[in-house]
């Protein structure tokens, strides 16, 4: 993602320059730790703890870029699936 990205929040708009990012989405694993997934991208991976995860996912945005290709930020997007009763 490149360019100028124009955010509203609460009735305010906000400007800001925004370098290439690779954007990863991140969900709690059903056996237990977490699992990244890059948006627009071939990349998964997963660890045990999240902090793990955030050099795994370094790692692998890392090996899957050309230096001059490679984005300049990872951001982590944390989903949490929760199900109450109605």
């Amino acid at each position: 993602m490149t360019g100028r990205l124009t955010v509203v929040e609460m009735g305010a708009v906000h400007e800001r320059d925004m370098g290439k990012e690779i954007i990863f989405v991140v969900e709690e694993a059903p056996e237990g730790g977490y699992i990244a997934k890059a948006l627009g991208h071939c990349i998964c991976t997963e660890a045990d703890s999240f902090t793990r995860l955030k050099k795994r996912v370094q790692e692998a945005t890392r090996c899957h870029f050309e230096t001059e290709e490679m984005p300049s930020a990872i951001r982590l997007r944390t989903v949490k699936d929760e199900v109450i009763p109605v």
